[in-house]
């Protein structure tokens, strides 16, 4: 007869679904140690880093010279990159200028960056005549980046950045993914958010920028 699990074990069972829910319900960032602000933690198959909430807003906000919101300090995105899509093509990121980008550092490891996804695919297929989302795999092999893609239904353009620190360090320094940049049609980084951020708050940023 199988035995039953004592009630020790049932418990440590619930509580490790309860951690596993909170931990996927809460808005955090794979990070890296920066100064006394973070305590460190280890990843399997990464360098050390901390697990934190991090804001993805900021406060302040300018109009630019077609009504978008921006951010006080908004600057010019760096968009003079030639950079190798899933097939092995060269994709210029200039290439997608006139349009509002919405360029997202992501990896196939990353649990935040996968439940960003579905939310990036909607807004693509909502906004497709005026926006182009841009998935930036930060270290995936092509075969995986593709794997991935057809899983998640993925229908926007995605980068693969693996060796390619220059364009990570071009919008850093980046401490950790998901990262994502809206970037106005006229070329300026309006709106950063270091961290996970809900659809509902990609979807207003967008609208402002059309």
């Amino acid at each position: 007869m199988q035995q039953q699990p004592s009630s020790a074990v049932r418990f440590a069972a619930v509580a490790a679904t309860v951690m596993a829910l909170l931990a996927i319900s809460v808005p955090f960032i794979w990070q890296h140690d920066v100064g006394a602000e973070r305590t460190g933690a280890a990843v399997a198959g990464a360098p050390v880093t901390s697990m934190a909430p991090l804001a993805s807003h900021d406060e302040g906000t300018v109009e630019t010279q077609s009504g978008a919101v921006c951010e006080v300090d908004a600057k010019p995105a760096n968009m003079d990159f030639s950079i190798k899509d899933l097939d092995g093509k060269d994709v210029k990121l200039s290439s997608y200028k006139g349009k509002v980008v919405l360029l997202n550092f992501w990896a196939t490891w990353c649990g935040p960056c996968k439940a960003e996804i579905p939310g990036f695919v909607e807004l693509q297929e909502k906004y497709k005549e005026d926006l182009v989302v841009v998935g930036y795999s930060v270290d995936d092999s092509a075969d995986k980046a593709r794997a991935f893609a057809t899983e998640y239904k993925m229908n926007y353009p995605i980068l693969l950045g693996l060796g390619r620190e220059d364009v990570q360090d071009a919008y850093g320094p980046i401490w950790g993914i998901p990262a994502s940049f809206l970037i106005s049609r006229d070329g300026n980084v309006c709106k950063k958010h270091m961290g996970i951020a809900p659809k509902a708050v990609f979807e207003k940023e967008i609208k402002a920028l059309l």
